[in-house]
Parts: structure tokens; sequence; C-alpha cells
């Protein structure tokens, strides 16, 4: 009887591990590209676990926000991180991207893990000081795990990221940053559940061609 307990608590822990580990939330269906120099990079979010998060980044995204931004920081098998709106544009900023950019967020902290290709928000020791700055995980970074709030990940373009890796750095106190700028030239957005009903439509509108190009064949034949 002893055994039996020992054997369904071990089983019981080990569950618990393999959940904690596969654990992945479900993506939504909005997708956000940045175009670069080096390529695009797709991503989604995780609205049932950052939603004040991905409100903020989507609005901000919508607004056209981070056209012009650039990622301040490449640290390979680490992280690439885009620099916060208001400082890091080229260009300036309309009064309606200012009253988004300047915003700052609850930190929405979860048991996601942080893993290559994961959204990250950056903070300052405040933790509820997330603003526009946002990480694109490089590599597996437990150490950020509960510590800062991940929010998407990416979909698209890891072979943009694997060519930012390869871009020369230089080191600034805690940063590894590139000796180029890596300019976001532009973003756009879409619906992937918008792009399927419009597959299905065209499916469906082929398919009625065709229905009606029988039915006129049958009508030729029976009714000359």
């Amino acid at each position: 009887m002893g055994n039996t307990r020992i054997l369904i608590f071990a089983l019981a822990c080990v569950a618990s591990v393999v959940k904690t580990f596969s654990y992945e939330p479900e993506l939504g269906s909005a997708r956000v590209v940045f175009q670069t120099s080096y390529g695009d990079i797709e991503f989604g979010f995780y609205p049932t676990v950052a939603p004040i998060t991905v409100d903020h980044i989507f609005k901000l995204v919508r607004l056209g926000g981070y056209n012009t931004n650039h990622f301040f920081r490449v640290d390979k098998g680490f992280v690439a991180q885009v620099a916060d709106v208001p400082n890091g544009r080229s260009a300036p900023m309309n009064e309606e991207q200012k009253k988004v950019a300047y915003k700052t967020v609850l930190g929405e902290f979860s048991d996601v893990k942080h893993v290559r290709g994961i959204l990250s928000m950056g903070r300052h020791d405040d933790p509820n000081s997330g603003g526009s700055s946002f990480s694109m995980l490089l590599g597996d970074a437990p150490h950020l795990d509960g510590k800062y709030a991940v929010f998407g990940k990416v979909t698209k373009g890891d072979e943009t990221l694997r060519k930012l890796e390869e871009v020369p750095t230089r080191r600034e106190g805690i940063f590894v940053m590139p000796t180029e700028r890596i300019t976001i030239l532009s973003t756009y957005y879409y619906d992937t559940k918008m792009e399927s009903c419009e597959e299905e439509r065209t499916v469906l509108k082929r398919r009625l061609e065709a229905s009606f190009l029988e039915v006129e064949k049958q009508r030729m034949k029976c009714f000359p």
C-alpha cells in the first residue's frame, strides 16, 4: 500500500513537471509583421496570458508607432530587443502616437517559459514600468521566467533573427548592441481568421462557378 502511494505521488509529480514545461498558451488570430533590412519578422499575441500588454502593443502597431524604430540590442543566444517608441524612432510621433507610447502597463507575469521566439516586455526595476520596448528571445532564458511579462511569440522569420545574431556588436555596460542601426522600416498587421474566411470564400466561389457550368451543360443538353 505504501509503495503504491509513493508511485502515485511520483507520477503526479512527473505529470506536473511535464505540464509546466509543455504549457503553451493559444495564440490569438492577429499577426504583426516587422519589415527590416534583414528580412521580415512575424509574431502573434497571447491575449489570455497578458491581455493588457497585448492591447497596448497592438494599439501602438496599429498607430504605426514602431515604424522607423530599431533593435537597439542584439545579444546572440539571448535577446533582440526593440527600443522604446518615444526614443527609438527616427521619425517624429504624432499626438495620438504620443498618448499611447508614453503609457506604462501592469506587469502581467505568468508561467509561460522564456524560450527562443518568445516576446517579453522590457521594464525598469518597477514591475509595472513596461512601456513599448520588448525583446524577442534568441534562446532559452529561464532566469527571466515569472519576472518579465510574456505576451506573444515569433511565428515566422526565425531566419531573420539568425541574421541579426550575426551582426557585429559592441558592449555598453550590461547591453550588447549592434554597431549598425537595425531599422524597422515598416510594419503591418492582419487577422488569420479573416484570411481563412477569404480562402473559404474563394473555394466556395470556384465551386459555385463549377456547379453553374455543370448546370448550364445539362440545360443545353436537355433543353436545346
